[in-house]
């Protein structure tokens, strides 16, 4: 019989449950904290990571999630551009009043506020990817389509 998911890891899977999706939160003994710990320690591409960074306007001081390919950086530039907005990538503090999550394990979903999210279309290149589900050593796997549907996020180049 499998651990009970911590506190953090909990709020992600009762999110997906309520989108409906059949997605599994698994807590990993290895670190996920980054693309690269996260692809090592599920045993997939660097690609197929859907990593969530979260972003702050420096106007109205809304965050904006993004939630790219592991091996993808995002170009703020054009961030900026689809949002007609200068950003500035939060920091911890700010991502944790915003998300409800730290930094190292921020999910696409369960925040405590709704977020605007933009995916990266690189991510429909794969049958599966792995994204974050509420602490460094905790994720689900799932699909691009299933990433849109659950965040509401529009698909976009960010790279």
């Amino acid at each position: 019989m499998s651990e009970p998911l911590s506190e953090s890891a909990r709020k992600v899977q009762d999110a997906l449950n309520r989108h409906r999706l059949s997605c599994e939160v698994v807590e990993l003994p290895g670190s996920t904290r980054t693309a690269q710990e996260a692809a090592q320690a599920i045993g997939c591409c660097l690609e197929q990571i859907a990593k969530s960074l979260v972003f702050q306007g420096k106007t109205t001081n809304r965050p904006v999630l993004v939630v790219a390919s592991g091996a993808n950086r995002v170009n703020e530039k054009k961030l900026r551009d689809l949002l007609s907005e200068p950003l500035r990538k939060a920091d911890a503090g700010f991502v944790l009043e915003r998300t409800g999550f730290a930094i190292g394990g921020v999910p696409p979903v369960g925040h405590s506020q709704p977020i605007e999210t933009f995916i990266d279309e690189d991510l429909f290149k794969y049958g599966e990817i792995w994204a974050a589900a509420g602490t460094p050593h905790a994720v689900f796997k799932l699909t691009a389509a299933d990433l849109v549907k659950i965040t509401q996020g529009k698909v976009v180049s960010i790279t």
